[in-house]
């Protein structure tokens, strides 16, 4: 998995929460208009479930008998469509959280 996206989506995060407590932002460029949250969003979810598709693809390949496929590469597949959709999930934790705690805050 890229983690390009994933990387870049942390840093827009953190640069908006150092916006919201008042600081001073360490990364100017990021808050700056340089990354669109969204697009980053449904580029990390789209790599997911790329990851997921093909896993599903390997298994299917192996259980109808492709002798090209490999039961390690395929568990190996499996475990990393299982590990980039929790982390999607862990993601999706955190925004709720986030948009809660913007949501109960005093103006």
């Amino acid at each position: 998995m890229d983690t390009l996206g994933i990387d870049q989506m942390l840093s827009v995060l953190q640069a908006t929460a150092a916006q919201a407590s008042g600081r001073v932002s360490e990364t100017p460029g990021a808050a700056a208009g340089g990354t669109d949250f969204a697009a980053v969003l449904q580029n990390s979810i789209a790599q997911v479930n790329q990851t997921q598709q093909q896993a599903e693809g390997m298994a299917a390949n192996f259980a109808a008998g492709d002798s090209s496929a490999n039961l390690h590469e395929v568990m190996i597949s499996l475990q990393k469509a299982n590990v980039s959709f929790q982390e999607m999930v862990q993601v999706r934790n955190k925004l709720v959280t986030a948009y809660h705690d913007v949501m109960n805050m005093t103006v």
